[in-house]
């Protein structure tokens, strides 16, 4: 009985003497300058974002850089100011630079400057095809790839990143509402079972024909979609971009998504330190983060349709539950309607009309009801269909 009384009394002070321990990593004070984009030398925009890191315990995910000079410098010295637009983004529009240049990215703060090395110009091949396959193992959906190569097989690497849109639906149609005083018929303008959402990629998304025998990409992986998801129940749009790197920039981006996407388990590659092309002039020993490229941006749009796809049932993000509401309820005739869905700012809306109506004067005698969540898609989307929708 001691001997016990004794090891509960050391696990006790064990557990009182715990001091929290924040490593450095998570309080430091480092506030490293991060650039993405790339030198975009053709008609299309050219767009920088500057930000700073924050620590791991910070609250603020995000920490833009505002009110900074950015500009493309060629070799020649001749400037190309870009525009501040908000958030930290930095645009011009279409530059049509001269491709036989080399071009770098200048970077002036409220203290301090930067500049990237000058980089030559790749052009991008255009894409051959987008494609999906169908996957039903580990997980079922659906797997999106493009096909690329390059005739004059000067570029032998690459990188994608893609804005996708998508068609969805509500749980359940409404096609009635409340005017605070009765329910009645929806309007065309007031209908919302069908919605619009968009999103951009997130991920590092590196193509190599380096060690292939033919200076083609088939098949290369770009991102996937599994069956339950919201993005494929009617339909999908997917606007992919390809850039053509070079060796140096496709390692960066290969050490970047090592570094931020292949860590979490014992089994996976040690992080490794990102080596880019972006320097302080201000103070050299500055670490900064970020790769300059300069290259032509080929784009290729697809539609996805559900027709395409077997019969896959998506998860909706609410639970939902539809019940009835009658005029008259109960043994004293309780009037649900009036009490649940006709008062303005209901937490029911009416969907569909309940039992027979003999008289198409006179109301039916209740209707189905749910939460807005489960029946008004605009809250996560958008009625009007993006401009390239068909």
């Amino acid at each position: 009985m001691k001997r016990a009384a004794y090891l509960l009394f050391f696990i006790i002070a064990a557990l009182a003497c715990r001091k929290p321990y924040n490593p450095p990593a998570l309080t430091g004070n480092g506030s490293y300058l991060v650039v993405a984009g790339i030198i975009n030398i053709g008609a299309d925009s050219t767009m920088i974002t500057l930000s700073r890191t924050v620590n791991v315990s910070s609250t603020t995910t995000t920490n833009p850089v505002l009110n900074a000079n950015v500009a493309v410098v060629s070799d020649q010295g001749v400037s190309f100011p870009l525009t501040e637009t908000s958030n930290g983004n930095y645009v011009s529009a279409g530059l049509n630079l001269d491709i036989t240049r080399q071009y770098r990215l200048s970077i002036k703060t409220a203290n301090e400057q930067y500049q990237s090395d000058l980089v030559p110009v790749n052009i991008t091949p255009p894409i051959d095809s987008i494609g999906f396959n169908i996957v039903n193992d580990p997980v079922a959906g659906i797997q999106i790839y493009a096909n690329t190569h390059d005739a004059s097989n000067a570029v032998k690497y690459y990188r994608w990143d893609y804005t996708e849109n998508w068609e969805f639906h509500a749980k359940f149609s409404s096609d009635y509402i409340t005017n605070g005083t009765a329910i009645v018929k929806r309007t065309p303008d007031q209908l919302v079972t069908y919605c619009y959402n968009g999103d951009v990629s997130a991920d590092i998304v590196l193509g190599s024909s380096a060690k292939l025998k033919q200076n083609v990409i088939y098949q290369g992986p770009i991102a996937f979609i599994p069956s339950t998801s919201e993005k494929i129940e009617d339909k999908y749009s997917i606007l992919l971009r390809e850039y053509a790197l070079t060796a140096d920039a496709y390692s960066f981006y290969a050490s970047l998504k090592k570094n931020t996407e292949q860590l979490g388990s014992i089994f996976d590659a040690e992080p490794t330190q990102l080596v880019g092309n972006i320097h302080s002039i201000t103070n050299p020993a500055e670490p900064v983060i970020g790769y300059v490229s300069a290259c032509t941006v080929s784009s290729k749009r697809v539609f996805i349709s559900n027709a395409q796809l077997p019969i896959w049932v998506p998860t909706y993000p609410y639970a939902c539950n539809s019940d009835t509401e009658l005029y008259c309820a109960g043994k004293y005739c309780r009037n649900d309607v009036l009490l649940n869905l006709i008062p303005l700012g209901s937490h029911l809306l009416p969907t569909t009309a309940v039992g027979p109506t003999y008289n198409p004067l006179l109301p039916p005698p209740g209707y189905m009801a749910t939460t807005q969540e489960c029946m008004d898609c605009t809250i996560r989307g958008s009625k009007t269909p993006p401009a390239f929708w068909k």
